[in-house]
């Protein structure tokens, strides 16, 4: 039994201040989404819209720091949250809904589910649809058996030893990926992957958009978006990664 029911997941592109409006029309437009008004007291958040199904990326602008974060949908975020601090998670804030920190140090935030649930993946030449948590050795097991714990979802090993996953429920947006780092110890932090079709494509049309390529390997690349920070293109397929490995 899970400790929580997940019912949507949402990742936060959380972008310092002086690169947030150069980022976030970089993110719009490489997700080929719409950059929803900016709301917040400073119009600090926005939403990638995309042309069909409901959002799951979110904008943030940070005054300091940056880099991904995740919300999970919940029917009752506080209920959610004593059940994740059982697991060894840690409250930071309680906001109406709650943010927390994994036992490795990556945060997260408890939120009430609205009612999304439909993500069109047929058709898509790429997508956003993964978000990998690095996670340094010291760290890597009682993180993984955290979330794994938390939604409930099945652990799969890779056949690359460095790297599992959770498989997600068919409806979920997200799919969580664990990756082993050489670093003995260290804060859990995470970036987000795109799956395509042709990887080549992409990356030369991201390229194009402003991002830089940092390197290449046999299934991905690495490229930084105009913030600098790290993501992956991935040679998974929007369709084909989840129903073949959830």
């Amino acid at each position: 039994m899970p400790a929580v029911t997940v019912r949507w997941m949402w990742v936060f592109l959380d972008v310092p201040g002086p690169a947030a409006d150069a980022t976030w029309e970089f993110w719009a437009a490489a997700t080929r989404s719409r950059l929803s008004p900016r709301r917040g007291d400073d119009g600090e958040f926005a939403t990638l819209t995309p042309a069909y199904g409901d959002p799951w990326v979110k904008l943030q602008r940070v005054r300091h720091g940056g880099g991904v974060h995740l919300d999970l949908d919940v029917d009752d975020p506080r209920v959610a949250a004593r059940a994740a601090a059982d697991l060894g998670a840690t409250v930071v804030a309680d906001l109406g809904y709650v943010v927390m920190r994994s036992p490795g140090g990556f945060t997260f935030c408890l939120t009430r589910a609205h009612g999304e649930s439909e993500q069109v993946r047929e058709g898509q030449a790429d997508l956003l649809d993964q978000v990998c948590l690095d996670l340094p050795l010291a760290a890597h097991d009682a993180e993984v058996a955290f979330w794994a714990a938390l939604t409930g979802w099945e652990f799969v090993a890779s056949a690359l030893a460095e790297f599992g996953y959770l498989r997600r429920p068919r409806r979920m947006p997200l799919r969580l990926l664990f990756q082993r780092l050489g670093d003995a110890a260290g804060p859990v932090r995470g970036h987000v992957d795109l799956a395509c079709v042709d990887r080549a494509a992409t990356q030369s049309r991201h390229l194009r958009l402003g991002a830089a390529l940092e390197s290449e390997r046999d299934f991905w690349s690495v490229l930084r978006d105009p913030a600098g920070f790290a993501y992956c293109l991935t040679d998974r397929t929007p369709s084909s990664a989840w129903v073949a490995t959830g």
